[in-house]
């Protein structure tokens, strides 16, 4: 089980930052009234709401969370009701009181009775005495002072956070913007993560503790969040979720060593916020360019030269005038592995702008379509290598690239090509031993590249029905179907070495000569004849090529 944060903030407001009881006593005229603590150290760093001077027994109806109590101690029970004294501190433990101040001289000329001074001490309620007389006005209105100034400070650092990422909400800053102004306004360390616990960017701050980073996809994966922002007390984190619900897709890391301060936890939810604004405009942004460039191909293909067309494509920075083009399709492989396809159309886009290529691209069904526009005198062809070379590096792809046309009227024709180059080179065999290149084009493909720009042509259709049909037949209705057509495969794989053949299939040489000798009784023919093996030969790479096109 994943370790878990201490919660930070409810949604509802907060309450801001006063003063500590130590901060307290440095002030001047606590500092001349002669105070000692005597009990209850821990709680010094509680921060102090306000201060009571009152002389009651009964405190409890006056106190609110955080309030310190001064008193001479004339209404507290005697020395010796030991019961009467813890029933008070235990008052002001239930009160949740930020301390007590006793002055010296007017009850108790020294000491404190040990029962009161114990009762505090382990209900960790900070117990201070004063051994100068002193006016309690001047030490409420010191401590006022600083809550007031206090208060004043944080609203208007609260002011310069909301005018800080309202600003950069409406400027629709880039997320390493929002990141940039986090690690301005905290001074220390940020990291922006995405559902994977992978940090997608990071901002050391002027004083990054050494080795943040370390380690850190396994570290981050252990801090589970509840609430939407949390402290993680062990690493020292201030975590923030982005997305809503079930749909977080990542988290805003802040470094906090200590507890955070409500200003810095809404540092935090204000980043987050603007974030996740970004991330709305990009996807409303995306999905419109998507939709556009898609709208677009379609017109190119069927009305290159209608006027609407080309006015649209000038509007999207697509120049259709004197210019070459070429299409490229782009398909996972294998399939499914890595991310989505949202993601290799997102790289493919960062590529081409990168080369500062005017382009069409979007997703249709289960592959990236992409055309290229380019002045004639533009090597198109080296541009594309470069464009797939650098997508191949961090995606696992495959791209067809169909033939350079240098008019408006043959964008169709390059976008029909590269679809059949794709669909040939995933009817290539597994097993084949060429290399994959970064673009598949026609010229590449030999055979199977004139297959694919057949298409589904009837006639093709008709010839590998009579030269496969009894085999397939003869297949299913055997006792381990498929074994004919995968013997007969694999003696086109491998035509110089039937022992290598028989391998491919894990089979003895005897067994393998048993099956072709079965395929030659159910075709009628002889395997050793040329004209048979390039008829046969050309009938199963034509059905693959078909099947891929399905």
């Amino acid at each position: 089980m994943g370790r878990r944060f201490v919660g930070t903030h409810s949604g509802e407001g907060f309450l801001l930052a006063g003063i500590t009881l130590t901060d307290a006593l440095r002030l001047a005229p606590f500092r001349q009234a002669g105070p000692t603590v005597i009990a209850g150290a821990s709680g010094m760093h509680r921060a102090i709401r306000w201060a009571h001077a009152t002389e009651q027994r009964d405190v409890v109806p006056l106190l609110r969370p955080g309030d310190l109590v001064l008193t001479m101690g004339t209404a507290l029970p005697d020395d010796s009701d030991e019961a009467g004294l813890e029933d008070f501190a235990q008052a002001l433990a239930d009160a949740d009181s930020s301390g007590l101040i006793v002055e010296l001289g007017r009850r108790w000329r020294e000491d404190l009775p040990v029962a009161l001074v114990a009762a505090c001490e382990s209900r960790g309620i900070p117990l201070v005495t004063l051994s100068h007389e002193t006016r309690f006005a001047a030490l409420t209105q010191a401590i006022g002072e600083q809550i007031v100034d206090s208060q004043l400070a944080e609203l208007l650092e609260a002011q310069r956070v909301h005018d800080t990422f309202t600003e950069l909400s409406f400027d629709q800053a880039a997320p390493a913007d929002v990141l940039d102004a986090v690690s301005r306004l905290t001074s220390g360390p940020v990291v922006l993560e995405n559902a994977q616990n992978q940090p997608l960017d990071f901002l050391p701050g002027p004083s990054s503790p050494s080795g943040f980073l370390d380690n850190w996809q396994m570290r981050s994966a252990t801090v589970k969040v509840a609430g939407r922002t949390g402290w993680d007390a062990h690493n020292g984190w201030l975590l923030t979720r982005l997305g809503t619900g079930n749909q977080d897709w990542g988290r805003l890391v802040i470094s906090a060593p200590q507890e955070p301060s409500q200003r810095l936890i809404a540092v935090a939810e204000r980043a987050a916020a603007a974030l996740a604004l970004h991330r709305l405009h990009e996807r409303d942004r995306d999905n419109l360019v998507r939709r556009t460039h898609q709208e677009l191909l379609a017109a190119l293909r069927s009305h290159p030269d209608a006027e609407q067309t080309l006015s649209r494509c000038e509007l999207a920075q697509f120049p259709t005038h004197n210019r070459q083009f070429v299409a490229l399709i782009i398909r996972q492989w294998p399939v499914g592995r890595g991310g989505g396809l949202d993601e290799v159309l997102a790289a493919t886009v960062h590529a081409i702008n990168g080369m500062r290529v005017p382009a069409l691209a979007c997703v249709v069904e289960r592959e990236v379509v992409v055309l290229l526009s380019t002045p004639r005198s533009t090597n198109l062809h080296g541009l594309v290598d470069r464009l797939a070379s650098r997508l191949r590096a961090s995606h696992a792809v495959r791209i067809a690239s169909g033939q350079v046309v240098e008019s408006r009227d043959r964008i169709g024709q390059t976008i029909m090509e590269a679809g059949q180059i794709a669909n040939a080179v995933a009817a290539r065999p597994s097993s084949s031993a060429a290399p994959e290149p970064d673009v598949n084009r026609l010229e590449d493909l030999h055979l199977r590249g004139l297959l694919a720009l057949f298409g589904s042509d009837e006639r093709l259709q008709l010839f590998i029905e009579r030269e496969l049909a009894q085999l397939k037949r003869a297949d299913r209705h055997g006792a381990r179907p498929g074994e004919l057509m995968k013997a007969l495969r694999a003696l086109f794989e491998h035509p110089s070495s039937k022992t290598d053949a028989a391998a491919s299939l894990h089979l003895s040489r005897a067994a393998f000569y048993d099956r072709l000798a079965k395929i030659e009784r159910v075709l009628a023919v002889d395997l050793d004849d040329p004209d048979v093996r390039v008829s046969l030969h050309f009938a199963i790479m034509a059905d693959e090529v078909s099947k891929s096109q399905d």
